[in-house]
């Protein structure tokens, strides 16, 4: 072969190689052209999208204006070294004095590490080297003064990146009821943060962004920016200051008692305000804290509280009048082969219809209803549906559980359903349900909404206020409505309440007691104690349920373990709200010289008063120890139960007396001074412990 001929060879294949690669090039464009653009259209749009700017959520408020819930902003420091305004004379320049002013501000790495990062991000031209993260407002202050940072975005390439933070300022305080945000497809679903969600989040905002190595968006430029628009406020119902109270005394009977959970609300009778709530559990460490809102989801059987709506329909319906007579023999009754019996087991015999309401009498009311509807108690259901008791309350709070009362038709009515139901049994409401219906006895029969907002607020101006919602004008007549005030009056002066009487102020209320029912196993030896009422009786401003489940030391009576509850919230709004003393100053004055005796031995009271020829009224039978209140017309008396196993209540006594209950049970006493107990250390109604010291705050100290 010839050299010319080898050289045309080579010279073609060469050409008809090149002639290939550019068939394969033009073909592989061709290609990407038509089949694939769509594709990299997608992929190029991936890389620069609008990111969304989170707007700052707006706070929650008590109703005197403190924090329980705020958005606290955290932010991250990044700098861009691709900045063409950040030349290399202004970092060299800078970049000691700035490492050693990051290392003093965070104290987290020495100076010499912070220079060492910054320059390597440098050499590899970084866009979005990160700094620092979590820095506080008040920190990034700071930063922006320091060298380089104080140059501004372009030429000294900082760029500061706002994160919003959910904070409780008050921790646990009402957390369950403030509630918490969620994020991912839940949202905001616990609580007022769910509640108001919509107003509290505000309007996003949007940011073009381009994505980076290491899967990191940063911002292109500032004129693209679709500012956000923020939350606005909401002011709750919460007093702050009651709700402390209201947990700090379910905390302290949930430890004496050893019980599961407890839930405690306080509210505005007029207004349906909820003042206080609190929820607490004991977690498997015995520590309790706010993970579940009994108050306004737990369905249960409610026990002897329920015996009001028994009642009521009763008196409605015209079959009792409260001086009408029951015989509850022996305190016990059989419906079929079900056993009822009364809890103090006390052989009351015919007594009358009001005080079978006072005393509980689990035999008395049950055989009045079963007696009056036994052949219609579709009568009894349809009064019961009629006053609301069927139907949820419709708070804005989500997750309130649904009342149970089931009518004649269902396929769990027995023959037993009526007497039970009456009970408290077989029907099924919350805490916060049983509430309102009390309240609406304080409110004259009127049934109002539970509120937990009082105003919608942005930028300090008012948006919505929260409003006062009848759900029921009228539960009942008011010839009922009078005869029901007395009737849960004479439970806490005379009958299962007694020792919550006082001699400052009156409360209204019932006593509950209830065995858990575990639906596929019956019912346990596990208890529901509760008390529900409303203060100051003649002129109600407030009403309050107390809750607690499974009190787990043999003590599990309502009056005995949620009373003192009631009570301690009660005394702290009688001391701090002095315009419910206008009325006993004014009858102070008015009467003068009114008689006027300490609680305590019974027969010592009428002596005494025989003796000064005082008018005493007695109010309920005869008792060895006695409670008194004075009254324009006179002291009236009325019986104070006292348990030799379980602490006295010796408030209002004499010192004479309160020594000799205390110490005749072995217990210690010391006090303070002199005149009239006016609070005692040992709560009434707990175990005795003998050689224990009880400590008596006296009316005068001597000291």
């Amino acid at each position: 072969m010839s050299l010319k001929r080898d050289i045309l060879i080579r010279t073609s294949l060469v050409y008809l190689g090149v002639l290939l690669i550019g068939m394969l090039i033009l073909g592989k464009a061709l290609h990407l052209q038509l089949f694939e653009k769509e594709e990299w259209a997608r992929e190029e749009n991936s890389t620069i999208r609008h990111k969304v700017i989170e707007p700052n959520r707006g706070n929650i408020y008590s109703s005197d204006g403190r924090l329980l819930a705020v958005s606290v902003p955290f932010y991250e420091i990044r700098m861009d070294f691709r900045s063409e305004s950040f030349t290399r004379e202004i970092f060299d320049a800078g970049v000691d004095e700035l490492s050693k002013s990051l290392s003093s501000l965070f104290g987290d790495r020495h100076w010499s590490t912070y220079k060492r990062e910054l320059v390597r991000a440098r050499e590899n031209g970084n866009r979005y080297f990160l700094v620092k993260r979590n820095v506080t407002y008040s920190q990034l202050q700071q930063v922006k003064q320091f060298p380089i940072y104080n140059m501004g975005r372009y030429q000294g390439g900082v760029q500061y990146i706002q994160q919003n933070r959910r904070t409780r300022p008050y921790e646990l305080l009402a957390a369950r009821t403030v509630g918490y945000t969620m994020h991912d497809d839940l949202k905001s679903v616990v609580g007022i943060e769910g509640a108001y969600d919509n107003q509290l989040k505000g309007v996003e905002g949007y940011r073009l962004m381009r994505k980076i190595r290491g899967d990191v968006w940063m911002p292109i430029n500032d004129a693209n920016e679709i500012e956000p628009e923020d939350g606005q406020d909401v002011i709750t119902t919460i007093d702050v200051d009651l709700q402390d109270v209201a947990e700090n005394a379910l905390y302290t009977q949930l430890i004496l008692h050893g019980a599961d959970h407890g839930t405690v609300v306080l509210m505005e009778v007029r207004t349906g305000k909820v003042k206080a709530i609190a929820n607490l559990t004991r977690d498997k460490d015995g520590n309790y804290n706010e993970d579940y809102n009994y108050a306004i989801g737990e369905s249960t059987e409610p026990g002897s509280t329920f015996k009001l709506a028994s009642m009521i329909a009763l008196l409605e319906d015209g079959y009792v009048h409260p001086s009408d007579i029951v015989d509850v023999k022996d305190g016990v009754i059989y419906y079929y082969d079900h056993k009822v019996e009364d809890s103090q087991h006390a052989a009351l015999g015919k007594i009358t219809v009001q005080r079978a309401f006072e005393v509980s009498s689990n035999v008395g009311i049950s055989k009045i209803v079963n007696e009056s509807y036994k052949k219609k108690p579709e009568q009894f259901i349809n009064r019961l549906y009629k006053m609301g008791l069927n139907q949820k309350l419709g708070i804005e709070i989500r997750g309130e559980g649904r009342p149970e009362i089931k009518y004649t038709d269902s396929e769990l009515w027995s023959g037993i359903s009526l007497p039970m139901m009456s009970l408290g049994y077989e029907v099924r409401m919350t805490p916060l349900q049983i509430l309102a219906f009390y309240n609406a006895i304080a409110n004259n029969g009127k049934m109002v909404k539970p509120v937990f907002m009082e105003e919608i607020r942005s930028h300090g101006k008012v948006i919505k206020r929260g409003e006062t919602e009848v759900l029921n004008n009228h539960i009942c007549s008011r010839e009922t409505l009078g005869h029901i005030k007395k009737m849960l009056v004479g439970v806490v002066e005379s009958g299962t309440a007694m020792n919550l009487v006082n001699s400052h102020y009156k409360i209204a209320g019932k006593t509950g007691t209830a065995r858990v029912s575990l639906s596929k196993e019956g019912y346990t030896k596990s208890y529901q104690a509760s008390f529900v009422g409303y203060f100051p009786a003649d002129q109600p401003k407030y009403s309050c349920i107390v809750v607690v489940n499974a009190p787990s030391k043999q003590i599990y009576y309502g009056n005995v373990v949620a009373g003192p509850i009631f009570r301690e919230i009660t005394d702290r709004i009688y001391v701090r709200e002095y315009e419910m003393h206008e009325d006993q100053v004014l009858l102070t004055e008015q009467t003068l010289q009114a008689p006027y005796s300490k609680s305590g031995s019974g027969d010592a009271l009428i002596s005494a008063f025989d003796y000064l020829n005082l008018p005493l009224k007695q109010h309920g039978e005869e008792s060895l120890w006695v409670s008194t209140r004075s009254t324009p017309e006179g002291v009236i008396s009325s019986s104070r139960y006292v348990s030799s196993q379980l602490v006295p209540n010796v408030v209002d006594m004499g010192l004479k007396d309160a020594v000799y209950l205390l110490e005749s049970r072995g217990l210690k006493v010391v006090s303070d001074g002199r005149g009239t107990v006016q609070r005692q250390s040992q709560l009434p109604g707990s175990t005795i412990r003998k050689g224990t010291e009880v400590k008596l705050s006296m009316s005068i100290n001597d000291g």
